[in-house]
């Protein structure tokens, strides 16, 4: 580790950290599926014989499986309270854990609905199965809109996904809204809990509808509005180091996006063979009232054709998003730690959080440092440090562990810590700050891998 300069500015000044809302927004959640809960057991007579108890367990896992879809929805609608307050990547892990339910959630319901069925008939699986796909109200619909939700869900696990490109993943996720827009039908026809009961039929779709308000908002008008307003356009495109490039956009009125250093915008790039993706690159530098700058190593098809894009070129985004911002501090001493082109959201606060801070940057060489010099420039100007953990000269990895942290930073325990890197890195470097004492409330960290 090599310190660049360590001059110091004026006395420090004290950061109240905004407290995030995760803790409330997951029991308003709970409860709802409490709620969910409770409609079935005010809706649920006597339960006779072994058919019953079937029948019985499959409703309550339908309910929950249909409310399970509304939440599946309504964390894919990128509300700006989520994004922006609880961090895209936590919102992402339980739109991911709301899927693993929905899931199981919907095969139990099928299984014991179907088997509860044939017991009440005296009739095989099979014919149950028949009769009920193809005699029951609204069941063709919500037949289709099943078997989207577990394509949907083959194709979200981990060993497909490695082998699938981003952009099949994105759109058979999309089928999602089609796939709950089917099956919610059934649900009203044919749930005992909402048959006869204007209350709580009047609250179920209440609560679908709000989510697709939602979706209709933020998905759609907001960006709409967003890109009509401010004419985003490429501007120029500047190689910082090998594979990692700088792009400019320019537009209008961009101070007022409240994009803020940390934040990330959704990219397409149009007309250049990119507007099919929707990729997420962060800010690598202030919003400026004409001017965005995002910086992007060339690691796949998307990313490396960035590179190749021309002055004028027609932007899409939609944003600002992530939680990775100064609100998060909590004292006045911070430490950024980045790898390879996760410098980008923290050279952005490097320039812009207030009181004493360091930046510690990790790559392989000299070569590989993208906007060092801009880094340099800034601790000069503010007087913090820069700090390089670079390979030795036989490519021995530098030491970054508990102790390594403790020697180079003291007091180390009182600092934010922000981390942006690869993921591995992260979680190797996020394992040695809680060996030296930091406490987990002030590790401050965004994935971008879902």
């Amino acid at each position: 580790m090599t310190t660049v300069d360590t001059r110091r500015t004026a006395p420090p000044v004290p950061v109240a950290g905004r407290r995030s809302p995760a803790g409330p927004v997951l029991a308003l959640l709970w409860a709802g599926a409490a709620g969910a809960a409770a409609l079935w057991w005010t809706g649920t007579g006597s339960v006779i014989g072994s058919a019953g108890w079937l029948t019985g367990a499959g409703r309550l896992a339908g309910l929950l499986c249909g409310y399970a879809c509304a939440v599946l929805v309504g964390l894919m609608a990128r509300v700006p309270l989520l994004e922006s307050r609880v961090g895209s990547d936590r919102v992402a892990r339980w739109h991911a854990m709301a899927g693993r339910y929905t899931v199981c959630l919907l095969t139990v319901h099928i299984g014991l609905i179907l088997a509860g069925y044939a017991a009440q008939d005296h009739a095989s699986l099979w014919h149950e199965t028949v009769s009920v796909v193809l005699d029951y109200p609204d069941m063709l619909k919500a037949t289709a809109g099943t078997v989207i939700l577990f394509a949907v869900g083959v194709t979200s696990a981990r060993a497909v996904r490695r082998r699938t490109s981003h952009e099949f993943w994105y759109y058979v996720h999309l089928l999602t809204y089609a796939a709950v827009f089917l099956v919610f039908f059934h649900q009203v026809s044919l749930g005992n809990e909402f048959n006869g009961k204007p209350v709580a039929s009047a609250l179920w779709y209440a609560l679908y509808l709000g989510v697709a308000a939602l979706v209709l908002w933020f998905r759609i008008l907001a960006p709409v509005r967003l890109n009509r307003r401010h004419q985003l356009r490429v501007d120029s495109v500047h190689k910082e180091s090998p594979g990692v490039y700088s792009v400019v956009v320019r537009g209008r009125h961009l101070d007022e996006l409240g994009a803020r250093p940390g934040q990330f915008f959704r990219w397409r790039f149009l007309g250049e063979g990119l507007g099919w993706t929707s990729t997420p690159y962060s800010l690598s530098a202030p919003a400026r009232p004409d001017r965005l700058r995002i910086t992007v190593k060339a690691l796949g098809d998307h990313s490396a054709g960035v590179a190749l894009l021309r002055p004028g070129t027609r932007v899409w985004a939609e944003g600002p998003y992530g939680s990775m911002t100064a609100d998060r501090a909590t004292s006045h001493r911070s430490l950024l730690i980045a790898a390879g082109v996760g410098v980008t959201p923290l050279r952005a606060l490097f320039e812009t959080l207030p009181g004493e801070v360091t930046l510690l940057y990790r790559a392989r060489g000299s070569e590989d440092l993208a906007l060092g010099g801009e880094l340099e420039a800034i601790a000069r100007w503010r007087g913090a440090r820069v700090l390089y953990a670079l390979n030795g000269a036989g490519g021995e990895r530098p030491d970054i562990s508990a102790e390594a942290l403790r020697a180079t930073f003291p007091g180390i325990a009182g600092h934010d810590v922000y981390l942006c890197g690869p993921h591995r890195f992260m979680q190797d470097v996020y394992e040695a700050l809680r060996a030296a004492g930091v406490p987990d409330r002030r590790i401050h960290h965004e994935s971008f891998e879902l």
